[in-house]
Parts: C-alpha cells; structure tokens; sequence
C-alpha cells in the first residue's frame, strides 16, 4: 500500500480522503490498489479511509474483526446496523470530499464498484462523493517495467500464433481438407496452451458477414466453413501465465486467395488511416507533453472514418484500457460508449482498434499502444496490409 502516494495525490487533487468499501469482494479493484489479501472472504461490510492527512482508519464488522489487520491504522467493530453509521460518521469526521469506486451516471463502469445505497449512506453524513475513477488509473492501471516486459513477450508469442493460424486456414483450403471458425478457434487455444499463454475467453475468429459483429465468438455448432475468397478476422488477447501477467491484445483480417474486392481493400485502407491517425496523436502529445484525454483519440480515429462516409458502421469506442484484465481500469479511448476524460498517463496501456462493420463483411484493426515518459509506441506487430492467406 503506497499511503504517502496516496495522500499525496489526495492533496493535489483537493479531496479529504479515499474512502473504500467491500461486501463479499464486489471491489476487486479496492484489494489490489490496498495490496489487501483479506483472511477470508467479508461476509460483512468493512471500510477504510485513507485521508489527505494523518493516520488510515478502518471499521469491520465484530464477527470478522481481523478483515483489515494488515492494513495501517486503527481499527473500530460495529455489530448493529445503528453502530455502523456512528462508526461511519466518527471516520468521516472533518471530511467534505472524499473519493470512492463511484462514477456518475456510471460513465466509467469499470470503477463503478461502490451500490448506489452506499453511496446515500455516505452522503447523509454531510460528505461529497467524487468518482475516485483519475486514482484509480494512477494506482492500479499504471505498469511496472516487469508488467511491461512481460506484456512485450506474451505480445511476441501471440503474433506468432496468429501468423500460424492464417497459415493453416490457407493450407487447409487449398489442400481442400477444410477448416472452419470453431476449428481455428480451438487451435488458437492450443497454441496458447504450448506457449504458456492464458486468456479469460475467445478468441474471436470470424468469416465474412461474421466479422461485422465486433464479438462474434464460434461455437462448434454454429462455426462457418472457411473457403476461397472469403474475409477472416481473427481477435485474439492473452498473457503470460503467472507472475505480473497484463494481457496483449490483437486484431488482423484477411482474404483466402486471391487480391480483395475493391470494396474490402477500401475499406481496410479507411480503418488503417483511422487507427493510425490515433496512434499519432497520442505518440505527439506524449513527446511533445500536451495532456491528452481518451475521448480526444476516439475523435481522431472516427474521424477519418466518419469523413470516409462510414461513421454509422463503427460502432464502438476506439479502444479500452489493458491491464492484468484484458480490459482494464484506465482511460478508454472513448467518446461515443461514454465521453472518457481520464487523462491518458505515463506507464499505461491501451487498444486502438476501429472498425467498420457492413452488411457483407467487417474490418477491424487492433494494436497496444504503450504510453512511456515522453514517448508512445506500439507494442507488438502492426497490419499494413490484408494478409494474402
């Protein structure tokens, strides 16, 4: 637990204290910013204040009073629920402001931990709630340089299976031994498995009209055969298995024999300006040191697709956060799911991916882009041109 970071950037950005709440572990993001390893499983409510100034405080429940004991502070037990609000009400005291996992409106669901009751509950008590959603970012979605090495390999084995996977459609078809979505899918899966890769789900391995839903996944009863002259776009996310894994994410199209229509190259060229317009002004602001906020790179990447004629068929945010979880707790490149005006900070890792998803076909095209001190870059192989498979 970093507490003299913590109150230290309480203090810069004027509020009292951060004030954490858990039920039954619905906040991971609380655990892992506390580096919280709770001897149990909280069956009862606990609170912890970290405040701008002065020693931590908590309050747990008397049947499971050892909840907080590796954690700084002094420590109050309620029993009753009226015990619960003093003991509330004494932690709060001289508070005005203090931040919890609470976005309004819940524009940025991914910190929206903290129930709107809870949320009354604390203000009752005469103290503002302010989205803790900027401390977040700072404290758990910034990488350290083994998150970051890690992430370059497990980006290096993930291309690398993917470059295999196109192979084996394109000998496959033209063996005319046949290949389907679920069958790719599932030796996408294996080759994980070899490389010492995990992944929470997918991958995406999508044909033709499949691909225009940007989370289409095969099953093996609704899996499409792969033949010549169709599109394939294959998404695919993973990390290296333990350790500090953070998860590399990926999206690559192309046609099974032949040139592309010139329908589908236009259309890739389209998404390929867009991703790459977004890439730009990221890598200008961080060498040039202009803030930047995430809502302002969906805007350049739609953008160029938008004055391409295509704006209605891109319908998704320009790219989400990437952290221990494939989308992680950072600023989104997002002005159209939610208006995302996080700042976007040194030592974080996002996606830019646009897409234009048509009646017949979709293109998307997916790279990591890692934010260091004073530079950009992206972190693993980038699609210049659809894959002659």
């Amino acid at each position: 637990m970093k507490l003299a970071e913590m109150q230290e950037h309480l203090r810069r950005e004027g509020l009292d204290g951060w004030l954490f709440f858990d039920h039954h572990h619905r906040d991971p993001l609380a655990y892992r910013v506390l580096k919280l390893e709770p001897p149990r499983t909280p069956t009862r409510r606990w609170y912890y204040l970290v405040p701008a100034e002065g020693e931590p405080r908590g309050l747990v429940h008397r049947i499971e009073p050892a909840m907080l004991d590796a954690l700084p502070g002094r420590k109050r037990a309620y029993a009753s629920w009226s015990q619960q609000v003093e003991g509330l009400r004494e932690m709060l005291a001289g508070c005005r402001r203090v931040a919890m996992q609470y976005s309004p409106q819940c524009a940025v669901p991914y910190v929206a931990m903290v129930d709107a009751g809870t949320v009354e509950l604390v203000r009752s008590l005469g103290v503002e709630v302010a989205s803790g959603a900027d401390l977040i970012q700072y404290f758990e979605a910034r990488w350290s340089e083994e998150n970051l090495r890690r992430h370059l390999e497990a980006g290096r084995r993930v291309d690398e299976t993917r470059r295999t996977a196109f192979w084996l459609i394109g000998e496959r078809v033209r063996s005319g031994a046949g290949v389907g979505e679920f069958e790719v899918k599932e030796y996408l899966l294996g080759r994980f498995a070899e490389a010492g890769l995990i992944t929470d789900h997918g991958p995406i391995v999508a044909v033709n009209e499949n691909a225009s839903n940007p989370h289409y996944e095969p099953e093996r009863e609704r899996s499409r055969e792969i033949r010549h002259g169709d599109l394939v776009l294959i998404d695919l996310w993973a990390k290296l298995d333990g350790g500090e894994g953070v998860y590399y994410d990926s999206t690559w199209t192309g046609v099974v024999g032949g040139a592309p229509s010139p329908e589908v190259a236009r259309v890739f060229g389209v998404v390929r300006e867009a991703r790459d317009r977004a890439v730009r002004l990221v890598q200008e602001a961080a060498s040039s040191g202009r803030e930047l906020r995430g809502f302002e790179v969906d805007d350049a990447a739609r953008g160029v697709i938008t004055a391409a004629g295509y704006g209605e068929y891109f319908t998704h945010r320009t790219g989400h956060s990437i952290g221990v979880e494939v989308h992680g707790a950072g600023a989104n490149m997002d002005n159209l799911e939610t208006h995302d005006e996080r700042r976007v900070i040194p030592w974080t890792c996002f996606s830019v991916e646009p897409g234009i998803y048509l009646e017949k076909f979709g293109i998307r095209s997916e790279v990591d882009v890692f934010v260091g001190e004073g530079e950009a870059r992206v972190t693993g192989e980038i699609q210049e041109e659809l894959v002659a498979i």
